[in-house]
């Protein structure tokens, strides 16, 4: 006895259901690996901006560079040009210092202006540490 062997409708329906949720579940981690590299930029930036008031902190002993790095002022204290803290998804004005530790490690929170800019603020601590 030979037949021909066929997938019943039911069968094709329990693939696609399994292969949709697979998607749904892929794209989600996909969006979260997105924002973390978007933030990657401000991570380093920030980094950057840390060490530049740390040793202008150290030379000058001064708290004058608390404000947002879109100020003139401050990021020529610091030696930035605006381009330098200029990204694909953060620009000066989204960098502040917000305070100072008497050692002249500043906080620094970053906000995303720009539309294809990471949602949320982040925050660098005088430790070290993102919160």
């Amino acid at each position: 006895m030979t037949g021909k062997k066929a997938f019943t409708l039911i069968e094709l329906i329990v693939v696609i259901l399994i292969v949709g949720i697979l998607a749904a579940v892929s794209v989600s981690l996909m969006t979260g690996r997105t924002d973390n590299a978007r933030w990657s930029e401000a991570n380093a930036a920030a980094g950057t901006i840390r060490h530049a008031a740390r040793v202008y902190f150290s030379e000058y002993g001064d708290t004058s560079i608390i404000g947002n790095l879109n100020d003139t002022l401050i990021r020529s204290k610091l030696g930035f040009e605006i381009d330098d803290l200029t990204g694909t998804y953060f620009t000066p004005g989204d960098y502040e210092i917000t305070a100072i530790s008497s050692e002249g490690f500043p906080t620094i929170v970053v906000t995303g202006s720009q539309a294809n800019a990471p949602s949320g603020t982040k925050t660098l601590d005088t430790d070290g540490t993102w919160r």
